[in-house]
């Protein structure tokens, strides 16, 4: 334990997944930096940080699997920050302050940055100014081994049963994003069920072709 009461180091399976709610979160290069530094909130600047990542990339699920582990007593977790009252995050801000770690509060921002949820456009000066000087998280694009464990863990989620091989197959023939590939177990799944048969080669070429056009044979 830390002197704020804050536990000093958490027990992170890097590589593999970490579990909330009975969700897995697949950890590997695009989040690994992510959830190392949410075990030391005694180092944040200003015991804040912000967390952000395209679409799809397991923000929230991080967030609350912080808080839990962490405890509620320690971090506080806003997510959708960008949608916030400026004015009520300023004075969620401050009051972090003034309590500080001595009595064990950090607070965690998660916000949508992307240009498909408006950004996130801070109007008030002084909050720019201390969410800026804040630790800034960032979720990145996944690489192709994480890509796999991504779509092992979407099918697992759905119930999707995939052959071996299945995984090696696809990364190599799909965008490398989150929600990418979230779409592509989805239309495994749909197109799997609709024809009533197993999720085999024929189905993830259809849903290849459905997502990326009759031209996706080729690599992407």
């Amino acid at each position: 334990m830390s002197a704020s009461g804050i536990p000093s180091q958490i027990a992170l399976p890097l590589g593999g997944s970490l579990l909330t709610n009975a969700q897995r979160i697949v950890i590997g290069n695009a989040n690994t930096a992510v959830v190392e530094a949410l075990q030391s909130p005694d180092r944040w600047p200003f015991h804040v940080a912000v967390l952000t990542g395209p679409p799809r990339s397991g923000k929230s699920l991080i967030g609350r699997w912080a808080r839990a582990h962490l405890g509620a007593e320690h971090l506080e977790v806003i997510d959708d920050a960008e949608g916030l009252d400026e004015a009520d995050l300023f004075h969620r801000w401050n009051a972090v302050q003034q309590g500080g770690l001595r009595e064990g509060n950090a607070l965690l921002l998660i916000a949508n940055t992307d240009e498909e949820h408006g950004g996130w456009r801070i109007t008030l000066p002084d909050l720019a100014s201390r969410i800026g000087g804040s630790l800034q998280l960032t979720i990145q694009a996944p690489d192709d081994e994480m890509a796999r464990e991504l779509i092992l863990a979407q099918a697992e989620q759905r119930g999707l049963s995939l052959p071996e091989g299945a995984a090696d197959y696809l990364v190599p023939r799909t965008t490398r994003s989150f929600a990418a590939i979230e779409a592509l177990v989805s239309a495994i799944d749909r197109i799997s069920l609709e024809r009533q048969t197993p999720a085999t080669m024929s189905v993830w070429r259809a849903a290849l072709e459905a997502l990326h056009g009759p031209e996706q044979q080729r690599l992407l």
